[in-house]
This record gives C-alpha cells, structure tokens and sequence, in this order.
C-alpha cells in the first residue's frame, strides 16, 4: 500500500508540474520584454530609409524592403508557411490595375508562420502593409509610421513568439505574419490573400492589423499612453474582452474607442486591411495612433517616431495574440458586424 500511496503521489505530482508548464498557465511576460525600443528602432531605420525609395507598390525599393523583412526572419529561423514554396505570394499587375488602372507593376505579399504545437490548423493572422506612396517631385515619402511602424512590429512579435516557442513555449495556434502590398492604392494585398487565402478563412480565427502605431496625434497631446482600438466588438465579444484583459494585464495603455464608432466620419474600419477579413466574418482589430500632421508627407521620418510608444503598442498586439493563440477556444462570431 506504501508502495501504491507513493506511485499516486507521485504521479499527482508530475501532472501538476506538466499542468503549470502548460502553454496556457505561462504568462506572456517574459517573451513581451523582448519586444525593445532598440530592436525595433533598428529595423525601422533601414525600412523607412532613402535606401527604400519610399516603397511604392511594386517599386524597386518596396523589392529592397522585402528583402529586408526576409533576411530577418530567416535569421530568427522563422519559415514561409507550410503549403507555400517561398516568402511571397506573388500578385499580378492585372489583378492590382483592375479596380482602378494605376499602372502597377506586379508586387508581392510577404509571408511567415509559426506552426501551432496543439491546433495547428486555426490560424491567427496578423498583418500590416509594407508599402508608402514612393517619391513624388523628387521627394521621397518614407513612411517611418505609415506603415513602417507595424510592419517593423510584425518583426519583433515573430522574433518574440519564436523565442518562445525555442524554450518549449510555443503558440497553441498557428501564426500567419502577413505583410501585405497596395495598401495605399486600395487595400489590394490584403484583399488579393482573402481571395487567395494559403489557409481556409472558415479556419482563420482573428485578424490583428497593424497600421501606424508609432506617433501621437492631437487628441493626444499630453500624453502618448495610448492606442486606438477599432473593430473589436464588431463580431465578437470575446475579441472585446481579450484585448482589453491582454492590456490590463501586461501593457496598461488606454484603448482609446474614438474612431469605433460607427458614426465615425473619418470611416477607418473600412480604410485598412483588417477590413478584408471583417468583411467575410472573421473577428478583426485594428491598432492605430490616429493621423498626424506628417501624415502621407515626405516628413514621415524615424526621427519623429515615439519609440516608447511604439514599444507599448507592438507589446499589447503582441500581448493580445499570444492570448488568442493559447486559449482553450477561438473567439465566438456572435455579432453580425454592422
């Protein structure tokens, strides 16, 4: 009996161990403080440099600027994802002139994915576009906030989550990074992958959308403690309610709910590329700091990024998926999105 008392106890003992070594009971702090100024700063200095010409869609340094983003996942060994056979999913001209014909020369998304220990196959998203608006008069726009400011993000929570996943850590659910082309003339990346999704959308269970979210804007003046949160109670009230326990507990920013208001003027639920994943039923939230005077001009530059902002903001989208990818259940669809 002695014998069988101490074979009990002892396995009691291993499942409790194995239980608080689970995914689920392991906070995201430690993975969160990867994600610095300094990384951050460093990646955005060179992907909203001259160097990138402004990174017009399709454009020699929009190119210059993929190749960046690639270099650095392959550094972390971060992969393209499974089903594809490089980091591009590549657009055609013909599908990016179609709406409207600008001209475009053929583009390209630029994807990377963490595979998910425990469901695999439900994919969390998390995007931002890569493209500025190129050089106009001989000016070049580099776009240090629109959007080099998320699309370093994106950067810097792969790096986390991989961190993670190297130390035994790793998401529950897959995560697709998705740095989408020809936001600027149409949201035509994000819609061109929604069309052409590597992944069932009906198995796509969030998408968290990154568009300028290292500056202040003038509802902010005293202080750059916050972030607009848009879209998140639009279909689902659990993707409410996580983002703001995921602040609560480890960023502490204020959501700032403004530009959520449907009667909102200014329309930006519909004007970047969470929208195309909305709009065919998948919980979306957008973070964003609001316009500013350098909006869409050649002062968008890295010196005028507020990198303490920056940091916070990319810690609680960071924060916010690390949620989503661990929790028992993916977010409930209980909202029509009107």
């Amino acid at each position: 009996m002695k014998k069988l008392l101490c074979l009990v106890v002892l396995a009691t003992t291993l499942s409790c161990t194995s239980q608080k070594n689970s995914v689920s009971d392991v906070p995201p702090t430690k993975y969160l403080k990867t994600i610095t100024a300094t990384d951050l700063k460093t990646h955005l200095s060179i992907i909203a440099s001259d160097e990138m010409e402004g990174r017009e869609t399709g454009s020699a340094g929009q190119k210059k600027a993929g190749d960046y983003l690639i270099k650095q996942y392959k550094a972390n060994k971060i992969s393209f994802p499974k089903g594809a056979t490089e980091f591009y999913q590549r657009i055609p001209a013909a599908y990016l002139n179609a709406k409207r014909n600008e001209n475009l020369p053929d583009s390209e998304n630029i994807w990377a994915f963490i595979e998910g220990s425990e469901k695999p196959n439900e994919i969390i998203v998390i995007s931002a576009h890569y493209d500025h608006v190129g050089v106009k008069n001989g000016e070049i726009y580099n776009g240090a906030d629109d959007d080099g400011s998320g699309t370093v993000a994106l950067l810097e929570i792969a790096q986390a989550f991989k961190t993670a996943k190297n130390e035994g850590h790793g998401p529950k659910r897959s995560i697709l990074f998705l740095h989408v082309t020809g936001e600027e003339h149409g949201l035509h990346g994000s819609r061109f992958y929604a069309e052409n999704p590597l992944f069932p959308l009906a198995n796509t269970i969030t998408d968290i959308n990154i568009d300028m979210i290292g500056r202040s804007d003038e509802f902010h003046k005293d202080s750059n403690n916050y972030v607009y949160i848009i879209g998140s109670d639009y279909l689902s009230t659990d993707l409410f309610n996580i983002c703001e326990d995921a602040n609560k507990k480890h960023v502490n920013l204020l959501l700032d709910y403004k530009f959520n208001d449907r009667t909102d003027p200014n329309r930006y639920y519909y004007r970047s590329d969470h929208y195309n994943f909305a709009k065919n039923g998948i919980p979306s939230v957008f973070l964003f700091n609001g316009v500013h005077a350098d909006y869409h001009k050649p002062t968008d530059e890295v010196e005028k990024i507020e990198f303490d902002a920056l940091t916070k903001r990319t810690q609680l989208a960071f924060a916010i998926a690390w949620e989503l990818a661990n929790r028992d259940n993916r977010p409930v669809v209980d909202k029509s999105g009107n």
